[in-house]
C-alpha cells in the first residue's frame, strides 16, 4: 500500500553479518544460531552497490547492523564506501560496544556519524547473565570510546525486562552529567527468543510510570524534549538539569507502523520492509550481477508491499533478530 500522506521511506538498515560475539537472552538461544556460510554473505562492494542504487529510490540514511557488525573484518572500509555517496546524509551503527575502543577512531575517520550501544543492565552480574558471558566493564569502555571519538549522539539501547525496574535510578543517573541518551525498548517477539510472551516483559507505559514516580520522589518532572538526533521512533524526555535524555520505543504496545521510514537488507541479500514479517525479497543475484535496474525493481516491489496501517505481529518470524539486523 502507499505510505500515509507526507511519509517517506528514506532509511536503510544494512546488516553486514549474522555473527555476534554475544548470545543475548532475548536475541539468541543458548547454543546460538547457525551462521550463514561466508559465500552466502554479501561483500562490502555488493552492499555499496545496493546503497548506491537505493539512493535513487530516496534512501538518504543508513544504519549498519549485525549480528555484531564490528566482528566483521574491515568494517571501516564499508563506512568509507557509503560515506562517498553524496546523497547519504547520515551513517550510524548499532553495536554492543565492546570493540569500539579498537575501531572507533577508524570508523569516525571514514565517515561514521553516531552509534547506538546495547546496554541492558548496569549491574555486572545481570549484564553477564543477559549477554551470556559479556563484560559490563568492556561495554562501558566502548561508551567512553564513543564519546571520545564524537560518535554522537551516543544512544544506549535497553530492552525492557522485568528486572530493569530496580535499575532505573542507575540509568537515570548516567544521564545527569554526560550527553548519554538512554532508550528503553519494548522486547520484540522476533525469532522465538526471550520471554514466552510480551506479558513477561515490561511495556513502555510501565517504565514511564516508574520513572515519573522516581521523578516525583527525587528528581522533579520528566519533561518531553526533541530527539537528540536521528530519525527513529523514540520519544524523548529529560529530567531537569540533566545533560542526557531518556527515550522510549513502544514497538508493541504503542507501535509506529504509520511512521515507519525504513527498509532492511540482510547480510545474505534479502530485502525486508518490516522487522515483524517473514516476507523477504531475494535481491542478492541482482546485486552480484550488478544489475541496477533489477535491484531497483526489487526495492520498488518491497515498497509497494510495505504495510503502514497496522502492526503485523502475527506470530514469531522465521529468522531471529541477529539474522535480520533488527
Amino acid at each position: 500500500m502507499n505510505p500515509p500522506a507526507g511519509q517517506v521511506v528514506d532509511y536503510l538498515r544494512l546488516s553486514v553479518t549474522d555473527r555476534c560475539n554475544y548470545r543475548c537472552v532475548y536475541c539468541m538461544p543458548p547454543e546460538g544460531v547457525p551462521f550463514k556460510p561466508h559465500e552466502e554473505i554479501l561483500s562490502y562492494e555488493d552492499m555499496a552497490f545496493f546503497v548506491n542504487a537505493a539512493v535513487r529510490m530516496g534512501i538518504s540514511k543508513v544504519r549498519v547492523t549485525g549480528g555484531e557488525p564490528l566482528v566483521r573484518r574491515g568494517l571501516p572500509d564499508l563506512i568509507g564506501m557509503i560515506h562517498a555517496l553524496p546523497e547519504i546524509r547520515d551513517i550510524s551503527l548499532t553495536t554492543n560496544g565492546i570493540l569500539l575502543p579498537r575501531f572507533g577512531a577508524a570508523l569516525k575517520e571514514r565517515g561514521l556519524d553516531r552509534v547506538n550501544i546495547s546496554l541492558d543492565s548496569l549491574d555486572p552480574q545481570r549484564y553477564r547473565l543477559m549477554t551470556r558471558g559479556g563484560s559490563l566493564q568492556a561495554v562501558l569502555a566502548g561508551v567512553e570510546a564513543a564519546l571520545r571519538f564524537d560518535l554522537s549522539p551516543v544512544k544506549l539501547n535497553v530492552v525492557m525486562m522485568p528486572e530493569l525496574l530496580a535499575e532505573l535510578p542507575s540509568f537515570v543517573a548516567i544521564t545527569r552529567e554526560r550527553p548519554l541518551h538512554v532508550r528503553f525498548i519494548e522486547w520484540m517477539p522476533v525469532g522465538g527468543c526471550g520471554p514466552r510472551s510480551t506479558s513477561e516483559s515490561l511495556s513502555k507505559q510501565q517504565v514511564m510510570a516508574a520513572l515519573q514516580q522516581l521523578g516525583v520522589e527525587r528528581l522533579g518532572r520528566l519533561e518531553p524534549v526533541a530527539s537528540p538526533g536521528g530519525w527513529g521512533p523514540a520519544r524523548y524526555y529529560r529530567f531537569h538539569g540533566h545533560e542526557g535524555t531518556i527515550g522510549f520505543i513502544g514497538s508493541v504496545s504503542d507501535h509506529f507502523c504509520g511512521e515507519c521510514n525504513r527498509l532492511r537488507l540482510t547480510a545474505d541479500g534479502r530485502l525486508k520492509n518490516c522487522l515483524f514479517s517473514s516476507d523477504e525479497i531475494d535481491v542478492r543475484g541482482a546485486i552480484q550481477a550488478r544489475d541496477e535496474d533489477a535491484v531497483l525493481s526489487c526495492i520498488e516491489e518491497s515498497l509497494e508491499c510495505k504495510t503502514f496501517d497496522k502492526n503485523v505481529l502475527p506470530g514469531l518470524t522465521s529468522r531471529g533478530m541477529s539474522q535480520v539486523g533488527g
